[in-house]
């Protein structure tokens, strides 16, 4: 307890704050996971149909700052940093050590400057692909009554 009060006070005097759940903002460029709107992956920066969903709804992080790993060299990026530009969304590049490269990694984060605990943050949880909408069968159409075909014909 006593080494606890001084290690606390040695570090205040060195202007030494400790950080809140290290292991959590490793995972999360810097930032907590109740902060992410949107997380995309090492592995889903490659994908372009997760990235055109991505771009396509640039609009809806107006308001947040995007975090983008630095150790990736993609023309996703680049695009990313272009929309930021145009949408006048801050963004920030992250080239410390949490920026890892490994496949399940943060490559972009879109975050709020405050708490918003999103249950479902990768990408395709929150803009889920359309589902695509059924079409009726001749078989399933409403067949003509008996006074339709006695007095219209038997067509």
């Amino acid at each position: 307890m006593t080494e606890d009060l001084n290690t606390r006070v040695s570090n205040a005097a060195q202007g030494i704050t400790p950080q809140t759940r290290p292991d959590e903002r490793r995972r999360f460029l810097g930032s907590l996971r109740e902060r992410v709107l949107v997380r995309m992956t090492n592995t889903e920066v490659q994908d372009p149909k997760l990235t055109k969903l991505f771009l396509l709804h640039f609009k809806d992080y107006t308001g947040y700052n995007i975090l983008i790993n630095g150790n990736l060299h993609d023309n996703f990026v680049d695009q990313v940093e272009t929309y930021c530009s145009k949408y006048e969304i801050a963004f920030t590049i992250v080239n410390n050590e949490t920026a890892k490269t490994g496949p399940d990694d943060s490559a972009i984060l879109v975050v709020a400057p405050t708490a918003i605990n999103k249950m479902r943050i990768e990408i395709d949880q929150v803009y889920p692909p359309e589902m695509p909408k059924p079409q009726l069968s001749n078989t399933n159409q409403k067949k003509a009554g008996f006074w339709h075909r006695l007095f219209h014909g038997d067509n």
